[in-house]
């Protein structure tokens, strides 16, 4: 059985403010789970699973965690889930250090001030499958170890970099490399088809990117809109913007 004080740090790990503090966050789901383990990018400190997931992962989990493996019942579990319905399994990792940004040669997206975990997830997922190895968060972006943000990156978190700061502060350092803004009336995306260096700036779910940054842009990029859909999903964006670089 779940100590209470375990329940209580689980449950307290949901709040950005307390994963701050132990500089641990946590990971549900086979896959995401599995991922991150084998990904050798974070530490674990524990593994909470049914029986049957650990009976049949055991030798998985042995390759990359020493520690005790602490078997839980389905409502044990519901207990320490951040989500509506609790998964197989559960483990608590260290955070990454974030590693050097290279920018240089490299297509980079810049995230404004998105705030909705789920795109997020998604969106450090697409940067995985086009190969984009770092996202630049402002720092009211939502928080990347937030359990609904770790669900959706599907394990892609241990392989995309991500660092939070002030973005207009990043572009005037970096200030070499072309900025391509997302926006509703700008350039077709593509005529950019083999960019090979630049930033790609995804702005607010609601409000897009800010003018600040706006006025920082070399260029607006848009999609082509055909329908007479008002916008498009911030993720879905940067999927459809990738795909055309």
């Amino acid at each position: 059985m779940l100590s209470k004080s375990q329940v209580k740090y689980i449950q307290s790990l949901h709040h950005k403010k307390f994963r701050d503090q132990e500089g641990a966050f946590i990971a549900e789901g086979n896959k995401v789970v599995s991922e991150l383990l084998q990904s050798g990018q974070f530490v674990c400190e524990q593994l909470f699973g049914e029986q049957e997931w650990l009976h049949d992962n055991e030798i998985l989990i042995r390759k990359h965690f020493s520690g005790d493996l602490q078997e839980v019942k389905d409502f044990e579990l519901q207990k320490l889930s951040a989500l509506s319905t609790a998964s197989q399994t559960l483990a608590v990792f260290k955070k990454m250090q974030p590693k050097e940004i290279v920018v240089k040669g490299r297509i980079t997206l810049l995230l404004d001030t998105i705030q909705d975990p789920g795109n997020l997830g998604t969106i450090i997922r697409i940067a995985d499958w086009f190969g984009i190895a770092s996202i630049i968060c402002s720092i009211d972006t939502a928080d990347q170890y937030n359990p609904k943000v770790v669900q959706s990156t599907m394990g892609s978190l241990a392989r995309v970099n991500i660092i939070y700061t002030d973005l207009q502060k990043f572009i005037h350092k970096n200030n070499t490399i072309k900025i391509y803004a997302a926006a509703l009336n700008g350039k077709n995306v593509n005529t950019l088809k083999g960019l090979k260096e630049g930033f790609i700036v995804i702005g607010n779910e609601s409000k897009g990117i800010s003018p600040e940054l706006m006025e920082l842009a070399t260029e607006k990029i848009t999609i082509p809109r055909i329908g007479n859909a008002e916008s498009l999903n911030a993720a879905v964006a940067t999927g459809i913007i990738l795909s055309h670089l």
